[in-house]
C-alpha cells in the first residue's frame, strides 16, 4: 500500500476515535445546558431556603471542603514529592513506597470514606465536619498531588542542579531557589487537577461531612455543611417530586465548578510556561 494511503487511514481512525472520544462530553454538557439553564437563578444561586430550589450552601460547603483539602494535600503532597526525588536513594524501600503511592491512588473513593469516618470522625472526634470530610479528601488526592508533583520535579535538568552547586549553593538552596520554581507549573497542573476531582466525590463525604439540608451557612471547621455532590445525589435519589431542572441545575453547577478548576490549571500552566528559557 502506498504509504500516503496508509497515513490518510490513519488519521482518519485517529480522528474517528478522537471524535468518539470528546462526542459524549459534548453531548453531557449540552443536556446539562438545556435541563439546567431553566433553574439557574439568583435565588437558585445564592439563596437559603428551600432544600431544592437554593444550593447557595452546598456551594459554599463544597467550597470549604476544597480549601481544607488544599490546605493539607498541596503541602505534603510537595513535601514527598521533595523527599522521594531529591533525597530518597533509589532502594527497595523507595520503591515500595513509590508502589504504594501508585495503588492509593487507585483505592474506590469509598473506602477513603470509611477511612475518614474511622480515624477523624471516630478516633480524633473531629464529628462529621469540615475538617473530617476536608482531611478525608485531601488523603484523597494525596497520591495524585505526589505523583504529579514528582514528574514535574524530574523534568527540570540534572544540569540545573550541578550550577548551583558549583556556585556554592546547599541542596535546600537549590530546591527552593532553582528546582521548585522551574517544577511550579507541573506542580500546580497535578495538584488543581487532583483538587477538581475532590470537588466532585460524593462517598468520602457521605461518611464525614454531608448534611442533606442545612440552610446556614458554616461558622466553624468542626460545623457539618452541604455539599453539592451529595445534595445532587440526595435530590435526585430520595427527594420525591423534585422538579428536574433542580437536578440538572445543579448537576451544571457543579460541572462547571469542576471545569473552573481545570481551565484554572490550564491558563496557570500556560503563564509559566512562558517564563521559561529553557
Amino acid at each position: 500500500m502506498n504509504p500516503r494511503h496508509s497515513q490518510k487511514i490513519a488519521f482518519s481512525v485517529l480522528t474517528i476515535c478522537g471524535i468518539i472520544v470528546v462526542a459524549p462530553i459534548f453531548a453531557i454538557l449540552l443536556l446539562l445546558l438545556i435541563k439546567g439553564l431553566p433553574a439557574i437563578s439568583l435565588g437558585f444561586l445564592f439563596g437559603t431556603g428551600g432544600a431544592a430550589e437554593s444550593i447557595f450552601p452546598a456551594i459554599i460547603g463544597t467550597i470549604c471542603l476544597v480549601l481544607v483539602s488544599i490546605l493539607t494535600a498541596i503541602p505534603l503532597g510537595i513535601a514527598g514529592a521533595i523527599y522521594l526525588n531529591e533525597f530518597a536513594s533509589d532502594n527497595k524501600f523507595t520503591r515500595i513506597i513509590r508502589l504504594s503511592i501508585v495503588n492509593l491512588a487507585g483505592v474506590p473513593s469509598v473506602v477513603y470514606g470509611l477511612f475518614g469516618m474511622g480515624l477523624f470522625v471516630i478516633f480524633l472526634r473531629f464529628g462529621t465536619s469540615i475538617l473530617s470530610g476536608g482531611l478525608t479528601l485531601a488523603f484523597l488526592i494525596l497520591p495524585v498531588v505526589i505523583t504529579a508533583s514528582e514528574e514535574a520535579l524530574r523534568t527540570v535538568p540534572v544540569s540545573f542542579r550541578e550550577a548551583a552547586f558549583a556556585l556554592g549553593a546547599t541542596k535546600i538552596q537549590t530546591i527552593r531557589r532553582i528546582v521548585l520554581p522551574n517544577a511550579l507549573p507541573g506542580i500546580l497542573t497535578g495538584s488543581i487537577l487532583g483538587i477538581s476531582r475532590a470537588a466532585g466525590e460524593t462517598a468520602p463525604i457521605l461518611f464525614t461531612v454531608a448534611a442533606f439540608f442545612l440552610p446556614r451557612l458554616p461558622h466553624s471547621i468542626f460545623d457539618q455543611v452541604m455539599a453539592l455532590p451529595y445534595h445532587l445525589y440526595i435530590i435526585s435519589t430520595q427527594v420525591p417530586n423534585t422538579p428536574e431542572k433542580y437536578k440538572y441545575g445543579t448537576a451544571l453547577v457543579l460541572v462547571v465548578l469542576v471545569f473552573s478548576l481545570n481551565i484554572a490549571a490550564i491558563i496557570i500552566r500556560m503563564q509559566f510556561r512562558k517564563t521559561k528559557k529553557w
